[in-house]
Order: structure tokens, then C-alpha cells, then sequence
């Protein structure tokens, strides 16, 4: 099963850099369904876009545990400016499957 989601996403990944634009949210969220919705620790990735909204570099740059990752905007920036994107898309997956903070236990 995980090799048939990393070939569909490979090929998901070829055909936006060459085919249609991440024009929609849909088309976003699908894309990244795929690329991270599945991962057992969470991840803050970067979709780099050309000024048409096609496809340059979609990039892990953090990784963090089962809950939490840490994500430094300066390196976020830079890297935006490294890749000479006109947009990014910055998402992050929820292994857990809840969205909201964990509340930590009271001593």
C-alpha cells in the first residue's frame, strides 16, 4: 500500500511540474493528502511555485515527532528566496489525527 501511494505521488508530483497549475485549494489539498497526510510524524512543508502556480520544488523542511514540530521562519524565507518561488504553500500533517494542542497534565 505505501508503494502505491509513493508512486501515485511521484507521478502526481511530474505532472504538476509540467501540467496544470496548483490553481485551487482542491488541487492543493489533494497533493498533499498524498505527499504528507500520510506520515507518522509531523512535517512543515513548502509547495515552491513558479508565477504561473506550477510546481518548482515541494520540500520537507522540518521534521518533529508524533506531535509536534518546530519551524523557524527566517530558514522558511530563505529558502523561498533560495528557490526563486513567486508563491509558496506552507502546510503541516497531524499524525494523530486531532488538531488542536495537546493541553499538558497538571502536577
Amino acid at each position: 500500500m505505501a508503494a502505491a501511494a509513493e508512486l501515485v505521488r511521484r507521478a502526481m508530483g511530474e505532472s504538476l511540474r509540467e501540467g496544470p497549475p496548483l490553481a485551487s485549494p482542491d488541487a492543493v489539498r489533494d497533493y498533499l493528502r498524498l505527499s504528507i497526510g500520510v506520515r507518522p510524524f509531523e512535517v512543515f512543508t513548502a509547495l515552491f511555485l513558479d508565477a504561473r502556480h506550477h510546481l518548482i520544488l515541494a520540500e520537507d523542511l522540518f521534521r518533529g515527532s508524533v506531535a509536534q514540530t518546530s519551524v523557524y521562519p527566517r530558514e522558511v524565507a530563505r529558502r523561498c528566496l533560495q528557490i526563486n518561488a513567486s508563491a509558496v504553500v506552507l502546510a503541516h500533517n497531524h499524525p494523530s489525527g486531532a488538531c488542536n494542542p495537546v493541553k499538558p497534565i497538571a502536577n
